[in-house]
């Protein structure tokens, strides 16, 4: 795959002029004490909400991977007697399993080749990419310039009585049980735990245009199309044998609507160093949380 590795949720084309970050920020909380995850090798797979573009400190510009990231947080945690984060912003399924190239055109090996036999703890966060989520955020937030109270966004991806995203889930989820199979097969002791996505709109009501410019009406829509993502991948690391680690819930209430301090997302103009529409290090100590308790 020829072609470069860039966060999640980006902005793309005329979005692509606002702000990519802001000044850095401190960790709401320390990681629990004592955590029950397995305490030999740790490999981390997935894309940029695992990566965490911007969240300083940067380590590897090709992937725009933090140091500060959840893997890093649980692996610290957890005493990991090896750790391996492999998780590239822009990644794919495919990335995981075929390779690519990352932000600087490096290419990359698959992801799941650092997954060996002596695997402890294999977690993956995966398939925002596969539905194109980058784009649907860009159309989004543009199309809710012209009609801020109305369902424009709705009216695209569902016209003609189909809906295009929950279309695009479904057919992520073969993907997403593809990568589980290869992860097992490289590591068939190792415990495997697949990740949703936090919140990045409020769980109810109708959002907070124009500072996060999503259409009134499209909230609804948008939220209902994470949740069934969130579900597919919680269906199928059931079906493959894997656990699903909740992230959502507790992001309830620190979505990007929410004040800087608050919020575990940023918008589309972050106020706290992270990505638009990513997470920001409060984000990523919430997820290393939720999954510490997970793996408890």
């Amino acid at each position: 795959m020829n072609r470069p590795r860039l966060p999640l949720l980006r902005t793309a084309g005329r979005m692509t002029a606002l702000v990519a970050a802001a000044a850095g920020v401190l960790l709401a909380a320390a990681a629990p004490a004592v955590a029950a995850a397995p305490a030999g090798r740790y490999v981390a797979l997935g894309d940029s909400y695992t990566s965490a573009p911007l969240v300083p400190t940067q380590v590897d510009l090709n992937c725009l991977r933090s140091n500060r990231n959840y893997p890093s947080l649980v692996a610290a945690s957890a005493g990991s007697a090896s750790f391996a984060d492999v998780s590239c912003s822009g990644a794919t399924t495919e990335d995981i399993l075929y390779g690519g190239d990352g932000a600087l055109g490096i290419a990359l090996p698959p992801q799941v080749n650092a997954v060996t036999s002596a695997t402890a703890l294999v977690t993956v966060q995966i398939g925002g990419n596969d539905i194109g989520f980058s784009g649907i955020i860009s159309d989004c937030a543009e199309a809710s310039v012209s009609s801020p109270l109305g369902s424009p966004c709705k009216d695209r991806y569902t016209a003609g009585g189909t809906d295009q995203l929950r279309a695009r889930i479904a057919a992520t989820a073969p993907k997403v049980s593809a990568v589980l199979r290869a992860v097992r097969q490289a590591a068939p002791n190792a415990r495997v735990v697949v990740l949703g996505y936090p919140a990045i709109l409020p769980d109810s009501g109708y959002g907070c245009w124009p500072v996060v410019p999503i259409a009134y009406q499209d909230v609804p829509y948008l939220r209902g199309v994470q949740k069934a993502l969130n579900t597919m991948l919680a269906d199928t690391a059931a079906a493959g044998g894997a656990s699903y680690a909740d992230v959502y819930t507790p992001s309830i209430g620190r979505d990007a609507c929410k004040s800087s301090g608050t919020r575990w997302v940023e918008g589309l103009v972050p106020q706290n160093a992270a990505a638009p529409f990513h997470p920001n290090a409060r984000g990523e100590q919430g997820m290393a949380t939720a999954l510490l308790a997970h793996l408890s």
